[in-house]
Parts: structure tokens; C-alpha cells; sequence
């Protein structure tokens, strides 16, 4: 029995080809996501305001009580107010 490399090499073209497109597929998809979500970031960053209250990346809720240039101040409890960077902020909550 002999082994018919034609076939075999048509075979690893064909599934060369079909990974190459699913990859292809992922890759766009990826791409989109990951545009939007820095988009809505953006909106976070420049919407940040005094009294709005947030969610960090970390899963912190707090209230805004002061901002600055890279950090903003932020109570997570009755009197506790933190440093955090302003880029740690993930989503600002409806209040």
C-alpha cells in the first residue's frame, strides 16, 4: 500500500486555508471588541465627575469626592476616602 502524498499535501493546504480564515475571523472580531470597550473607557474618563459614583477594576464601588490630574479621591465607606488612579475606574454607576 502506498502512501499518496498528493492527498496528503492537498489536505494540509485545505486545512492551512480553513485555520487561516477562522483566525482571520477571530482577529476582526477581537479587533471590534476591544475598540468599543476603549471607547466606552473614554466616555468614563471624561465623564468622571465630583458625587458620581463608581466601580473599580478591582470590583470596589465608591462616590467621587475629589479628582485630579491622574488620580481621584474616592470615599468606599462612611469617611474613607482613597487615592486611586483614574484609569483604575471600570464603569460609572447610575446614581
Amino acid at each position: 500500500m502506498a502512501i499518496n502524498w498528493e492527498v496528503i499535501g492537498w489536505t494540509c493546504i485545505t486545512v492551512a486555508i480553513l485555520v487561516g480564515i477562522f483566525g482571520t475571523i477571530v482577529a476582526l472580531i477581537s479587533a471590534r471588541n476591544v475598540r468599543k470597550r476603549r471607547t466606552q473607557l473614554g466616555e468614563v474618563h471624561t465623564e468622571l465627575k465630583i458625587g458620581s459614583r463608581v466601580l473599580f477594576a478591582g470590583g470596589i464601588y465608591g462616590k467621587v469626592v475629589g479628582i485630579e490630574d491622574e488620580t481621584v479621591n474616592v470615599e468606599v465607606a462612611k469617611s474613607t476616602v482613597i487615592q486611586i488612579s483614574r484609569y483604575a475606574i471600570q464603569a460609572l454607576m447610575d446614581s
